[in-house]
């Protein structure tokens, strides 16, 4: 994702929008934060074995979970301790 520029009337809220193609995430500062380990996005990928050896490699854990029906999905961390769901549909 690439980030791009807040509307001028919300920028001063501070915060980052990313975005490509349809898809965009954007992200919020409390001053009161604490992370969140149940409440998280879920991150559709391709190439999830790929994707889970590459954040594996750069020291984030991935836990494997076998319980969605029809999907493969791991969680991981953000650097600040934000749960974080990647999950690719099967067949």
């Amino acid at each position: 994702l690439a980030e791009v520029p807040k509307p001028p009337a919300l920028a001063a809220n501070g915060g980052l929008w990313f975005a490509r193609g349809q898809v965009q995430l954007h992200l919020g500062i409390d001053p009161d934060f604490r992370p969140s380990h149940k409440a998280h996005p879920g991150l559709r990928v391709v190439g999830l074995e790929a994707f889970a050896a590459r954040l594996a490699g750069h020291g984030a854990q991935v836990v494997w979970d076998g319980k969605l029906p029809g999907h493969r999905r791991f969680y991981s961390e953000d650097p600040v301790g934000n749960r974080l769901e990647f999950l690719e549909p099967v067949g």
